[in-house]
């Protein structure tokens, strides 16, 4: 999916607002990797969270002030002048009545200002729990990849490059008890837009049999280039090919870019 159809489809909000499943989150965290466009729309939709909070922060402006006054003059009548005792009483009133005012206007400065730390503070927590998630997931793949390195019962079959790519390589572990087969890519290139490698498991004699194994999709998302195939009964060399999307029913040996003997 694009990054464009992915940031319309809604379930960046979603995953801000913590209401996707753990595997989900992996999804977008994994999305968000790769796409700084997904990166930057989630950085987008938690400062407009963060916003829209801070718009709820009380603020009293001298306008409101002068209409609670007036609102309490018409419930209680017109307010009597009393004739002040002296001038300085009169400046200690006022003088009063601003420190009032300058210390709730602070207050309710510091209030906002205090909600907005709090906003970022979860919007930084939220971010780092992402990249936790993917890290973890990360590392998961990780050991499984060196589990399928280190078991001795794998036979290991190294693919050197064909004329089409001479420095490409790979590598096939083979269990063959369990028939269970991996193909190591790193040493792939980047296939072209709209095309795919494709595994085959080879019998030499008495004619060359290809037999199909699997495709390498999503070459660019998987970080570690280790690929499960299907099972395996036989074989006496592997090779991998360059086909359109979706695979070919036969080999095409004019992009044969590794080949390997059992």
């Amino acid at each position: 999916m694009e990054a464009k159809e992915y940031i319309d489809s809604g379930i960046l909000e979603l995953y801000v607002y913590g209401l996707l499943t753990e595997t989900e989150n992996l999804e977008v965290a994994e999305m968000a990797k790769n796409n700084p466009e997904v990166e930057q729309e989630i950085l987008s939709i938690e400062k407009a969270i963060v916003a829209l909070s801070s718009s709820f922060s009380p603020f009293h402006s001298v306008a409101n002030f002068e209409k609670i006054k007036a609102r309490l003059e018409l419930k209680h009548g017109k307010v009597v002048d009393l004739k002040p005792a002296s001038n300085w009483s009169q400046y200690v009133g006022w003088a009063a009545a601003v420190l009032l005012l300058v210390g709730f206007g602070y207050q309710t400065l510091e209030l906002t200002k205090t909600k907005e730390a709090i906003a970022t503070v979860g919007t930084e927590k939220s971010k780092i729990q992402r990249d936790y998630a993917f890290l973890d997931q990360q590392n998961k793949e990780t050991e499984k990849s060196l589990t399928i390195v280190r078991d001795i019962k794998n036979t290991g079959v190294t693919l050197g490059g064909q004329a089409v790519s001479p420095t490409s390589f790979a590598k096939v572990y083979w269990n063959k008890d369990t028939k269970t087969t991996y193909i190591d890519a790193a040493g792939l290139p980047k296939p072209p837009r709209g095309m795919v490698y494709q595994v085959w498991a080879l019998k030499l004699s008495p004619v060359l049999t290809p037999t199909s194994i699997g495709l390498l999709s999503n070459f660019e998302t998987n970080d570690q280039k280790i690929f499960a195939v299907s099972q395996t009964d036989s074989a006496e060399a592997f090779g991998i090919t360059l086909e359109p999307a979706g695979g070919s029913l036969t080999p095409t040996m004019t992009q044969l870019y590794t080949l390997g003997k059992v």
